[in-house]
C-alpha cells in the first residue's frame, strides 16, 4: 500500500452504500463499518464521518436473520454474507421498507419491545374503516341476496326472477330505477354468485368511458370463453343509455346466439333510450325508489358494521371503553339521525351511506384534535341530527329536464288542474321550478289547458295565460314563479269545459276516416272575383246573413256531411 501514489488533499471519494463524501486515506474503513450497518448508520442514510473511521472500526453486536446475535468482525472470516452484503440483496427495498414500518410503529406505540421484538398491536375498532378514502356505500355494497333491500317486488322470495338467480339461469336484463336504488349492486350480487359457482364469467363496463371497440373485444372473448370453456359471459353495461342505437345494435346477434348475457343499468326510460329489437331481447326490471324503511334498514346495516352504537329506544351495537392511548375514541349515533338520513335521502342508498359517512367523519376528526379526559378515558362522540343534515343537504331535486320525470311532472301538473286540485297543482309547478325547468314551458303549457280544459267555460282563462306567458318572459325566474302560481290557481279554480277539445277532436277524426275524395266546398259558398267563377256558379244562392233580420236557412257543410253535429258525433271505425 506504501507504492500507491498519495491523492490530494482535496480529492474526496463518495461512499457506494450512503453516498457521503471521504478522504481517501478513511473509504476503506468506513466501507467496512457502513456494511455492517447496511447504510443506515447515520442520518441522511449514511454512516456518520468520524476521526474513528481512520483505523478500523471495532466489533458490532448485531441480530442475525434468524434472531441469533453474534460479534461480526467487519471483513474478518467470521462476517456473515447475509449480513455484510446486504445492500446488495435483491430484496434490500423491501427490508428497508419493513424497518421503516417497524420504526414508526415503535414511534406510535413506545411500549413496544426495541430491538425489533415482535410487538402484538393492538386492532384498531371497526368503524375506524369509515377513514379510508373509498366511499362507504362502495365498501359495504352488498354480495348476497339476504342483503339486499327495497326490492321485494323484482328480487323477493318466491319471485322469479329470484328462482332463475339462485339457479344460475340468469338472462338479459336492463335495470331501470332513480339513482342509488341498487341497480350497480344487483349486478355485482350476480356476478358473486357466478364467480362463486364458476358457470360463467362477469364483464363489467361503462357506456360513459367505453367505446364500440372494448365491447367487440369483450365479445371476442366471450367467443374464445364459449368455445374453450363452454362457459358464457354476463356482460355489465352501466348507464346504457349514454350508448347511441348504433352502438347499441352491436350486441343484438351475440344477446341473440347467448354468446353474452347482456344486463344493462340505466336511469332514464327504456322505451326511449334503448333500440326496441335490443329490448325485446331482455327483460326489464324496475327498480324503484327506495322506502324510508329500506333505507332504514341499510342503514342499521351500516352502523352495525362499523361497530356504532345507536342511542335510542332499543340500543344497539357493541359497548367500547377504548382508553385513549392511540386508539379512537367511542362512537355513538342517535335514533333520530338515522331517521332523518332515511328520509333526507330521498330514496338513495348511496346518497344516505356517504351522508352517513361524512357526519361521523367530520365528528371523529373534531374529537381527534381534542385531549383525552382527566382519567385517561376516551372522549364518547355523539352523531346528532344537526350533524347529519349539515353532512346530507337536500340540495337538488330528482328532476330532468330532457328525461321522463320531465313528462311525468307536467302530466300530474295538467291532471291536477283538470282535478281542481289547487294544492297539488301547487306543488307540482313547485317540483318543476325547483327542479329547474324552464318557466316558459310551464306557460305554454297553461296556455294549452286554458283552451283544450277550460274552454268557453271561462273565456277569460286564456287572456289570463297569454299574460302570465308573457309576464315569465318579460321578468323570468325567480321572480316569475308567483305569476305561474297565480295561473295555475285560477285555472285550477275556474269552471271546466271540453266540448270545444272534443269538438275539434272528431272533426279530425272525420277527415281522418272519411273514405274516397273528401266532398267540395258547396258552389254558393265559393268566392266569385272573376265573371268567369260567376259563369260557373260560384257564390250563386248565398244569402248574405247581415241582409237579413231573422236567422237565415242554408246549408255551410258539404252534401255528405249535411246534419252532422260534431259535439255529438262519434267517429265509426275505419
Amino acid at each position: 500500500m506504501a507504492d500507491e501514489p498519495t491523492a490530494p488533499a482535496s480529492v474526496s471519494v463518495q461512499c457506494p452504500i450512503c453516498s457521503r463524501d471521504f478522504k481517501p486515506s478513511a473509504i476503506n474503513a468506513h466501507l467496512d463499518r457502513c456494511l455492517v450497518d447496511g447504510g443506515g448508520g447515520g442520518g441522511g442514510g449514511g454512516c456518520p464521518s468520524t476521526p474513528e473511521e481512520d483505523g478500523p472500526p471495532p466489533k458490532k453486536p448485531r441480530v442475525s436473520p434468524d434472531g441469533k446475535v453474534s460479534a461480526v468482525s467487519p471483513g474478518g472470516a467470521g462476517a456473515s454474507s447475509s449480513g455484510m452484503f446486504s445492500v446488495f440483496r435483491k430484496n434490500k427495498n423491501n427490508a428497508v421498507a419493513e424497518a421503516d414500518t417497524r420504526a414508526a410503529e415503535r414511534t406510535r406505540h413506545p411500549q413496544a419491545a426495541p430491538n425489533g421484538a415482535a410487538v402484538t398491536k393492538k386492532s384498531p375498532p371497526p368503524w375506524d374503516r369509515i377513514a379510508i378514502d373509498k366511499p362507504l356505500a362502495e365498501k359495504l355494497r352488498p354480495n348476497t341476496l339476504e342483503e339486499y333491500f327495497g326490492q321485494n317486488k323484482v328480487v323477493g322470495e318466491h319471485t322469479l326472477l329470484r328462482s332463475l338467480l339462485e339457479s344460475q339461469e340468469v338472462p338479459s336484463l336492463v335495470l331501470w330505477g332513480p339513482p342509488g336504488c341498487g341497480k350497480t349492486t344487483l349486478a355485482h350480487i350476480i356476478a358473486s354468485g357466478s364467480k362463486a359457482k364458476g358457470t360463467a364469467r362477469f364483464v363489467s363496463l361503462s357506456a360513459t368511458s367505453a367505446s364500440t371497440a372494448d365491447v367487440r373485444e369483450v365479445i371476442k372473448q366471450a367467443q374464445n370463453e364459449l368455445r374453450l370453456c363452454k362457459r358464457k359471459t354476463i356482460l355489465f353495461i352501466d348507464e346504457i343509455h349514454r350508448f347511441n342505437k348504433s352502438q347499441q345494435d352491436t350486441f343484438l346477434p351475440h344477446v341473440e346466439c347467448g354468446t353474452v348475457t347482456l344486463i344493462g343499468a340505466t336511469t332514464e326510460n327504456p322505451s326511449f333510450q334503448v333500440n326496441a329489437a335490443l329490448l325485446s331481447r331482455c327483460r326489464v326490471l324496475v327498480l324503484e325508489k327506495l322506502s324510508v324503511e329500506a333505507m332504514g334498514s341499510i342503514l342499521r346495516r351500516a352502523v352495525a358494521s362499523l361497530g356504532i352504537r345507536v342511542l335510542g329506544p332499543d340500543p344497539t351495537g357493541p359497548e367500547r371503553q377504548d382508553r385513549a392511548d392511540g386508539y379512537e375514541p367511542t362512537v355513538y349515533i342517535e335514533q333520530k339521525a338515522l331517521d332523518t338520513i332515511a328520509h333526507l335521502c330521498d330514496g338513495d342508498a348511496r346518497a344516505g351511506l356517504n351522508g352517513l359517512q361524512l357526519a361521523v367523519q367530520a365528528r371523529v376528526g373534531a374529537a381527534r384534535m381534542k385531549p383525552p379526559g382527566e382519567d385517561g378515558s376516551a372522549q364518547r362522540i355523539v352523531v346528532q341530527e344537526d350533524h347529519v343534515k349539515e353532512g346530507l343537504q337536500r340540495s337538488h331535486i330528482l328532476y330532468d329536464k330532457a328525461g321522463e320525470e320531465h313528462y311525468n311532472c307536467i302530466s300530474a301538473l295538467h291532471k291536477s288542474m283538470r282535478g281542481s286540485h289547487e294544492n297539488a297543482s301547487l306543488y307540482w309547478l313547485g317540483r318543476m321550478l325547483e327542479g329547474g325547468e324552464d318557466p316558459l314551458y310551464v306557460a305554454r303549457r297553461l296556455v294549452r289547458f286554458a283552451s283544450e280544459d277550460v274552454g268557453l267555460a271561462d273565456p277569460s282563462a286564456l287572456p289570463q295565460a297569454v299574460s302570465a306567458y308573457q309576464a315569465c318572459h318579460f321578468i323570468g325566474m325567480p321572480e316569475c314563479e308567483v305569476i305561474l302560481a297565480q295561473c295555475v290557481l285560477y285555472l285550477a279554480r275556474a269552471e271546466k269545459s271540453v266540448e270545444v277539445y272534443k269538438a275539434y277532436g272528431n272533426v279530425k277524426a272525420c277527415l281522418r276516416n272519411h273514405k274516397g275524395p273528401l266532398p267540395p266546398v258547396p258552389l254558393h259558398l265559393r268566392n266569385a272575383p272573376t265573371r268567369l267563377m260567376k259563369q260557373l256558379g260560384y257564390a250563386k244562392g248565398y244569402k248574405y246573413n247581415p241582409s237579413f233580420s231573422a236567422p237565415v236557412e242554408q246549408e255551410y257543410l258539404p252534401q255528405e256531411l249535411r246534419g252532422t253535429d260534431f259535439f255529438t258525433w262519434m267517429p265509426s271505425d275505419p
